[in-house]
């Protein structure tokens, strides 16, 4: 992991940059003891600095231009070309179902407002702010602070802030969690803490892995969750093999290597689902994934291994999908560890399941809400992250009436320029109504001001779209009087491999983008899969373009927030030979961005 203090230099890429904060990110990183979620209002009453760093804010009609970034400030710790705007190295003409790894750095302050969250606040906010309640708001503020009951309330608060905390930043969700995924929740609860790291079952189950012989499991079987490639990826596989945990009665344990490390808490309660570094077959891993064996080669072994891998990796599979079918099931159960590398979405496998469907219907009502009510049981920033987000938000984001999220995936720059991708997103946001006009007539307003707001929160690896963006709104007044903030926390020019701060932004964006009010992304982004899953959002999908021409229609509305299985699989298991998985059952579908995908629908209507 890096030094805290590159740590705290790459923080000073925001939007605004506040000196009062720097002991405050310094702390977050240097220091043991818990941070605070309540910010500083102290430094509201600073001056901040004419110039800052990479990311940035501008809001039209403003007297400030638009941000110069300083490098200077950041001492050549900034990715290449950081600083100046340019191109990227990379092309980054990867393929549809890699994520878009962008980063974060900013700092936000004022304390939450009730009115602008359309939430009570937690009794500690409501005592430290002075605030009055009625006696009807405790109950809705537990409800709120544990999700519908999603969230057990056996953790510590302070080891964690964001669990208990984020309520107050986002919206309630329309979707109420089943009484039966709750109970299966607390029962798995109960499973890991028997079963977790270094217990009695688990020590045992090491041995049979250590001497490769059929014995004593002590009661428990385990999966390990290998990731691969950006954190939108890591973050929709990691839920599916959670998914795959509840449904096969296993514990879950993630590999996240270095690059992972203080991104999230710990998801159960009194244990830990981060695998051990002694791991007997760690270092084997990599060997694995580079033999790519198969669930097929050993599916008639006897007697059972001591451990299988199976690999639903980016990009085309063979048969490893056979371990969801009935005549495999009996096999894996006799084996007590299951090794999965994946960096897909693969929970709409489970409804074309026999052994499966019945039991992940029955937990998930709502079909197309998985990934939403997984994503906020099992994933919260850690409190260093989670401090970089409340402050970004409270500076830049919570006083807006209205917060638009627009994630950027270009994945090749030379079919989709920038000019094309600029016209393409204006050409959306504008004809459908997301964003006013501006005035090309009167360089002051020559409407009535409204005192309405609106705040663009731009994640993207390029400064472009920002640049644009503002100095759009910045030259002339909207003809609707609105105003109209644009805010953009880094741009590091290329996607980073094996790093681990590089990680920690791209969370904390994703985790920013949940929390807007619509969401605009780019079609095949599991970047934006992950932020419209937590955030409960059906975004407008920016179609890619072709032929360095802008699309028509230049977005559309998808119609399930439940992320895309890029690679589907297509066996069918009664049948027993290929088939077309969109066709199996009514509400799993084709992708509207990825043909070759399948993702879940409440519905049962064709698109």
């Amino acid at each position: 992991m890096l030094s805290s203090l590159s740590w705290f230099l790459h923080l000073l890429i925001g939007c605004l940059f506040i000196p009062s904060l720097f002991p405050l990110f310094t702390a977050s990183i240097n220091d043991s003891s818990q941070p605070t979620s309540l910010p500083d209002q102290k430094v509201l009453n600073e001056q901040l600095p004419p110039r800052f760093g990479n990311g940035s804010i501008s809001k039209n009609e403003s007297s400030q231009p638009t941000s110069i970034r300083d490098d200077t400030l950041v001492h050549g710790l900034l990715a290449p070309g950081s600083g100046d705007g340019s191109s990227s190295k990379n092309d980054s003409s990867q393929p549809t179902s890699e994520p878009d790894d962008k980063p974060l750095s900013s700092q936000p302050t004022s304390k939450p407002d009730d009115k602008l969250l359309g939430q009570p606040l937690a009794p500690g906010f409501v005592e430290e702010l002075g605030l009055k309640t009625d006696s009807s708001q405790p109950t809705k503020m537990a409800n709120d602070k544990f999700l519908d009951g999603l969230l057990s309330p056996g953790f510590d608060e302070k080891s964690c802030l964001s669990r208990y905390h984020s309520f107050l930043y986002r919206k309630a969700s329309q979707h109420k969690p089943s009484p039966y995924l709750l109970s299966k929740l607390r029962e798995y609860e109960d499973l890991h803490k028997r079963c977790g790291p270094y217990t009695r079952s688990y020590n045992e189950t090491l041995k049979r892995l250590k001497s490769s012989h059929t014995g004593s499991t002590g009661g428990c079987n385990y999966i390990v969750w290998l990731g691969s490639n950006g954190m939108g990826n890591r973050i929709i596989s990691m839920a599916s093999t959670f998914l795959y945990a509840l449904l096969a009665n296993r514990v879950l344990l993630v590999d996240h290597g270095r690059d992972m490390t203080h991104l999230f808490c710990e998801p159960f309660p009194n244990t830990s689902w981060i695998l051990p570094m002694d791991f007997p077959i760690k270092k084997q891993f990599h060997t694995l994934k580079q033999r790519h064996d198969r669930f097929r080669d050993i599916s008639e072994s006897s007697p059972p291994p001591s451990f299988v891998y199976v690999n639903i990796p980016h990009g085309t599979y063979d048969f490893d999908e056979l371990f969801l079918c009935d005549q495999s099931r009996a096999l894996l159960e006799k084996v007590p560890w299951f090794i999965l590398s994946s960096d897909q979405y693969f929970a709409p496998s489970f409804f074309l399941s026999p052994s499966f469907k019945q039991e992940v219907s029955k937990l998930f009502p709502e079909k197309e809400t998985i990934f939403h009510q997984l994503g906020r049981y099992l994933f919260h920033p850690s409190n260093q992250v989670w401090r970089v987000i409340t402050k970004f938000y409270q500076t830049n984001l919570a006083k807006a009436e209205q917060r638009i999220g627009l994630q950027i995936r270009v994945f090749n720059r030379k079919t989709s320029p920038v000019q094309v991708v600029m016209g393409q997103i204006l050409s959306c946001m504008l004809k459908k109504k997301l964003l006013p006009e501006v005035d090309t007539q009167n360089a002051v307003r020559s409407s009535p001001p409204n005192n309405s707001s609106k705040t663009i929160l731009i994640t993207s690896l390029y400064s472009d779209y920002y640049e644009n963006m503002s100095a759009m709104y910045q030259s002339k007044p909207t003809v609707t009087g609105e105003v109209i903030r644009v805010c953009q926390p880094s741009h590091e020019e290329y996607q980073h491999k094996a790093d681990n701060l590089h990680n920690m932004k791209a969370w904390a964006e994703i985790y920013l983008l949940s929390l807007s009010d619509v969401l605009v992304t780019s079609a095949g982004s599991t970047f934006g899969y992950a932020a419209q899953g937590l955030g409960g959002l059906k975004p407008w999908m920016l179609i890619r373009p072709k032929n360095k021409m802008v699309p028509d229609p230049p977005c559309r509305q998808d119609k399930s927030m439940d992320p895309c299985f890029h690679y589907a699989p297509s066996y069918e298991c009664k049948a027993k030979h290929k088939t077309d998985s969109s066709t199996v059952v009514p509400f799993v579908r084709h992708c509207a961005d990825r043909q070759t995908g399948v993702k879940l629908f409440n519905d049962h209507k064709r698109l």
